[in-house]
């Protein structure tokens, strides 16, 4: 017989109090049914299972069983990796929460919105821009996001419904804008067609061969992006540029 797998705190424990995953958790495990925790978390249920399933694969056992009986013929319930689940989530929201009162008692202000949240995210995602949602808007059956960096320049992503529910965007939230570097595109300025996510910035780094150079830039706003030339690697340091990133590339993260 195969043992148990173990519950995996630190990949499932990502989120902050208002994290939807963790509060349809929570909801399940209060009245015993995912489409009652669903409405209560004001969410679809399509998007509950979306939560179950993902927290359940980042913890690396389930966390939610089906509930046999009852007055509506069965249910759902918390496993005891569930529980447990919830328990170290609510110790390290409290722990947490003391450890940034003692900072902005120590600084005398609060730390950024993302800051201190932020590094605590590991990805293999290379590109990793805070930003502040801009505008929510329906796109047939997506949703389209758009992003300001802190310069005002403006990016857009585009997701799921059922993520949009999940994350809860909003417009003023602070966000992490993420994407890998092999879907960022570095041209020349004057090679540059379309005006859709483009992003401008000036070559601090050219590696790799010819045709598959790796750029990295420095962004008018200051930060840092990584992609790959598609001029067969002629561009140079010090060369003004820009990225391209199309708007199903690009990530939303919420650090909390």
């Amino acid at each position: 017989m195969n043992p148990s797998p173990s519950l995996q705190f630190d990949a499932a424990l990502g989120h902050d109090a208002t994290d939807k995953r963790i509060d349809v958790l929570r909801r399940i495990g209060s009245v015993g049914s995912i489409s009652e925790a669903a409405r209560g978390a004001g969410i679809s249920y399509k998007a509950a299972w979306q939560a179950i399933e993902t927290l359940g694969n980042l913890a690396g056992t389930p966390l939610v069983e089906k509930a046999v009986g009852g007055s509506g013929g069965g249910g759902a319930q918390l496993t005891a990796a569930g529980h447990r689940l919830l328990r170290a989530f609510d110790l390290l929201t409290a722990a947490r929460h003391a450890v940034l009162t003692q900072l902005d008692q120590e600084q005398g202000s609060n730390p950024p919105a993302l800051g201190l949240a932020a590094l605590g995210l590991r990805t293999s995602m290379r590109n990793q821009l805070p930003c502040v949602l801009a505008d929510v808007s329906t796109a047939g059956a997506a949703v389209r996001v758009e992003l300001a960096l802190s310069d005002g320049t403006r990016l857009a992503s585009r997701i799921t419904q059922e993520s949009a529910q999940l994350l809860g965007v909003r417009k003023g939230m602070a966000v992490l804008a993420l994407c890998k570097a092999t879907a960022v595109k570095i041209f020349e300025v004057e090679a540059v067609t379309h005006a859709n996510n483009v992003l401008r910035g000036r070559v601090v780094r050219v590696s790799g061969d010819a045709g598959a150079a790796e750029v990295s830039l420095q962004l008018s706003c200051g930060l840092s992006m990584v992609g790959f030339a598609v001029n067969d690697g002629r561009l140079k340091v010090g060369q003004d540029c820009v990225a391209q990133i199309d708007d199903s590339a690009l990530v939303i993260a919420l650090a909390g």
